[in-house]
């Protein structure tokens, strides 16, 4: 599935997705200092789409690009608008939406401060990011040797642009070996997350995730939690080992891309179809981004165009 679209949004105006474009020489293309998020519409009972969590993916950019001191030149709710106008203009009512803030072409070399922030948003039509199989039957694992962006190296509470060739390197190592997806760890050995995912492990009734002390706070991962309280499932979020998902009775990754995708195999210890648990997650979270749980469905911003 391609992402091509009709308009893309573009410092505040919409273009033609083929004018979309920028100079060879901007900064972030060199350097990789920029910040992103990964959104998702959904269609609702209503024909319409909601997009999932806006205000606190944005909220995430504007923080994102504080972190890297970076200027946002567009407010919180101009960006919700400009998403809001993607989606009409491109008539989605599903779709995959990408703010990104990237700093363009002017000075070169690490110091430059002064070149032009520059914004888009573009979306897209998105399926299953690990595939309609991983969904429904789970995916493989393989833990990487590329140790998870460390703390102190790199913001791991910031979605920025450069971060993520520690991912795509553990991405393209587990693909090669004939797994679906990474397992990442810190540099003390213990689990972070997935290249682009959070991770849950549950073992008899009791839920673990990585603190959020060296991975990025996934948005998708918060309503997971909330999710699992609604349930009656406490989740202990702390330190563990890979040994934690060789013993596991079930386990699920999460991210705006990924939404819940179960875990069948880690490092070739198999932990089998996705359990009880995790389709319980699975069922709430699809039917509360399509606005057809109540509790959920305050996080849906629909637009209002009448």
């Amino acid at each position: 599935m391609g992402i091509e679209s009709d308009w893309i949004w573009f410092d505040g105006k919409l273009v033609p997705y083929a004018e979309a474009q920028v100079h060879v020489l901007s900064h972030t293309l060199h350097y990789g200092l920029g910040a992103f998020e990964g959104i998702r519409a959904y269609e609702q009972p209503d024909g319409r789409p909601g997009v999932w969590r806006l205000q606190e993916h944005l909220d995430r950019l504007l923080d994102s690009m504080h972190m890297v001191t970076l200027p946002l030149p567009w407010s919180r709710d101009q960006l919700v608008d400009a998403c809001m106008q993607v989606l009409e203009a491109n008539q989605f009512t599903e779709a995959y939406i990408r703010p990104l803030a990237f700093l363009g072409h002017g000075a070169m070399g690490l110091g430059a401060r002064n070149n032009p922030v520059h914004v888009v948003v573009a979306a897209w039509k998105w399926g299953a990011y690990l595939g309609e199989d991983g969904l429904a039957k789970g995916v493989r694992l393989r833990t990487s040797s590329f140790t998870r962006n460390h703390p102190n190296a790199a913001l791991s509470r910031a979605k920025v642009v450069g971060h993520y060739v520690n991912s795509i390197m553990a991405r393209y190592e587990a693909t090669a070996d004939g797994f679906d997806e990474a397992l990442m760890l810190d540099n003390h050995g213990f689990v972070a997350e997935g290249t682009g995912e959070n991770v849950f492990a549950i073992k008899n009734g009791v839920v673990k995730t990585p603190s959020v002390a060296n991975i990025l706070p996934g948005i998708t991962r918060r309503s997971v939690i909330e999710i699992l309280a609604h349930e009656g499932f406490a989740v202990r979020e702390e330190n563990f080992g890979r040994d934690a998902f060789y013993v596991a009775d079930e386990a699920f990754m999460c991210g705006t891309a990924a939404e819940i995708t179960p875990i069948a195999e880690v490092d070739r210890r198999p932990i089998g179809l996705p359990g009880p648990v995790t389709k319980t997650v699975q069922r709430l979270y699809t039917e509360g981004v399509r606005g057809r749980v109540d509790w959920l469905t305050k996080h849906i911003t629909t637009p209002d165009r009448t």
